[in-house]
């Protein structure tokens, strides 16, 4: 009895480990948009640093209306990092009042090669 219980707990630690590559393999893509003091505080930068960090790619730019635009794409676990960054820290001197969201999908492939800012 004691061998197919070891297959068993084997098997399941095998199914266990591919779910979780296939999580950090899915790839999700998502528009944002982050408002408050934004610009001239170096949010451009910081951001393309930490989508450089965490391995993403997309762009981002400043609007005239004040705010800061962008797309990002790469793994989901990776993104969501980024969306939390973008909504809770942002550049040092930055101050963030909203982060909006949209388009949240997921993607097969990659669109761009690397993170950019756009002028």
């Amino acid at each position: 009895m004691f061998i197919p219980r070891l297959i068993v707990i084997s098997n399941l630690l095998l199914l266990r480990r591919s779910c979780t590559l296939a999580t950090e393999m899915a790839l999700k893509a998502t528009d944002f948009e982050v408002f408050g003091i934004v610009q001239g505080v170096f949010f451009r930068k910081c951001t393309k640093q930490q989508a450089d960090s965490l391995g993403l790619r997309g762009w981002c730019r400043n609007t005239h209306e004040g705010s800061v635009k962008g797309y990002v794409e790469g793994p989901a676990d990776k993104v969501e990092s980024m969306m939390d960054w973008l909504r809770n820290k942002g550049s040092p001197t930055s101050r963030i009042d909203k982060a909006e969201f949209k388009n949240l999908k997921d993607i097969e492939k990659y669109q761009y090669d690397g993170f950019s800012i756009r002028r």
